[in-house]
């Protein structure tokens, strides 16, 4: 199985959301990282054929045929979860699940069997008979989640499956996800780097449309290393680091405060330098859009 993504790009005026992506994806979990605006989103709608309007320019391509080539055998393909996914609140769980099924044009015999497996999979057998409206977020969330793998899809698409998920409801989501990973295609939007660090294979970094970064987890923090530092310094210094530099964490230790920065140089006589994480390499390239994304909507762009 392989999904390319050639010369792929969408435009809305004047506003480039994806600028020429060019990918070859193979059955694995992809980490797919950017603040908002990235261009995230609208490359998993693009993938899905549920965005409006078809790409600007470029194909997508599914072992060598475009979509259009293989027409609605494309989408037997595809599993997809979307950030906001709506729910028919006075459905039982196992209802919604048959009707999905039903939408994606599986036969009853099968779609019954294949409901009971992902609701004991998901951990929502025992509670199948009550309505959605009375769930949990995290319980949503699996409903989810299952109702996207109901065709045992080869390429699954998850867009912010962890937001609003408490701790313990996370590790969860992150264990039925690498279940569901073996043999697929899995891609996975986050803004949670901490669930993309423990999941995924491969990491894809978008900036402005862009794919920034690609590899293994090893490989896109190496390109920041020897830009990772630790200091310890009075509390004093430690308020002026955090108004000039990108600080990944703060700790008090007695009288001193021990700060992560991240930057080119370091950023006092004894600062030492540490191995960079993927929290790390976000800061990094994305310190300077958290204002913007702490300001803005998900809309159709990101």
């Amino acid at each position: 199985m392989e999904l390319q993504l050639q010369h792929l790009c969408k435009q809305y005026g004047t506003k480039i959301a994806v600028d020429n992506v060019n990918i070859c994806l193979e059955p694995g979990v992809y980490g797919l990282l950017g603040a908002n605006g990235a261009g995230k989103t609208t490359i998993m709608r693009m993938i899905c054929g549920v965005l409006s309007g078809p790409p600007t320019s470029g194909t997508i391509r599914l072992d060598g045929k475009t979509m259009q080539e293989l027409g609605e055998r494309y989408y037997t393909h595809l599993g997809y979860m979307p950030q906001d996914f709506r729910f028919y609140p006075d459905f039982t769980a196992r209802e919604f699940m048959l009707y999905m099924a039903a939408v994606k044009g599986m036969d009853k015999k099968q779609s019954k069997v294949r409901t009971e497996e992902l609701l004991e999979l998901v951990n929502l057998r025992d509670v199948a008979n009550k309505k959605v409206k009375s769930y949990s977020g995290g319980m949503k969330q699996r409903l989810g989640i299952a109702q996207a793998e109901l065709n045992d899809p080869d390429i699954l698409i998850l867009d912010e499956p962890t937001a609003g998920l408490d701790p313990k409801e996370r590790v969860r989501f992150r264990n039925i996800i690498s279940d569901f990973a073996k043999d697929k295609i899995v891609i996975l939007s986050t803004h949670i780097v901490s669930d993309v660090s423990y999941i995924a294979d491969i990491i894809l970094m978008m900036k402005q449309g862009k794919i920034l970064l690609q590899g293994s987890m090893k490989t896109v923090t190496n390109s920041i290393q020897g830009k990772v530092w630790e200091v310890m310094v009075d509390e004093h210094k430690a308020a002026q680091y955090s108004q000039s530099l990108r600080v990944v964490n703060l700790h008090h230790e007695g009288n001193l405060v021990r700060l992560r920065i991240v930057d080119d140089a370091a950023p006092a006589p004894n600062a030492s330098i540490v191995e960079p994480s993927l929290e790390d390499l976000f800061l990094y390239h994305f310190s300077e859009d958290a204002q913007d994304e702490r300001s803005e909507d998900n809309d159709n762009l990101d």
